[in-house]
């Protein structure tokens, strides 16, 4: 098992890195999108991010059901998780334990056979938010980026489209 967290702010290169870090991998290459489409502009970047992947990329969409999509991987096929933010935010609209399912998260991500690559979004180092909800997913993230970070092999941080080795 390898496991890479790359870490970053919105527009960092998070994305794309973690991507050309699949590809340098032997396909084929399994991408397991977490966005769900609610409105036009989501629709969009969903398909500038399809585009601009290869063929040789298999989609499997998981906005909830992360940790089965991951035990259900082969351990011969690497694998991107695009992203970590976006499933956190779909299981709290959804009302979910957010702490117990980070961690039967953290927990699958460690037991994963596969070769991956997990992105997730920095998201503590601005203002603290203004409302509870915010205050709530800030925090929940946080949380669910060092248990990720921890079972990681290789942690990234991305900063202006550059990779910072953080560990490993």
């Amino acid at each position: 098992m390898s496991l890479t967290f790359v870490l970053g702010g919105a527009r960092s290169g998070k994305s794309r890195h973690a991507e050309e870090l699949v590809e340098r991998l032997a396909p084929p290459w399994t991408y397991i999108a977490t966005a769900e489409a609610h409105d036009a502009e989501m629709a969009e970047r969903i398909a500038l991010h399809r585009s601009r992947r290869p063929a040789d990329w298999h989609t499997l969409d998981a906005p909830h059901n992360l940790a089965a999509a991951l035990a259900g991987l082969s351990a011969d096929r690497p694998a991107l998780v695009d992203c970590l933010t976006l499933w956190l935010t779909n299981r709290m609209l959804a009302g979910a334990d957010v702490a117990a399912e980070s961690a039967a998260l953290a927990a699958a991500l460690g037991a994963c056979e596969a070769p991956l690559v997990v992105v997730s979004n920095e998201v503590g180092l601005g203002i603290v938010p203004d409302n509870a909800l915010a205050r709530r997913f800030r925090d929940a993230q946080g949380r669910l980026n060092q248990m990720v970070a921890e079972k990681a092999d290789r942690v990234i941080f991305m900063v202006a489209g550059l990779p910072m080795r953080v560990k490993g």
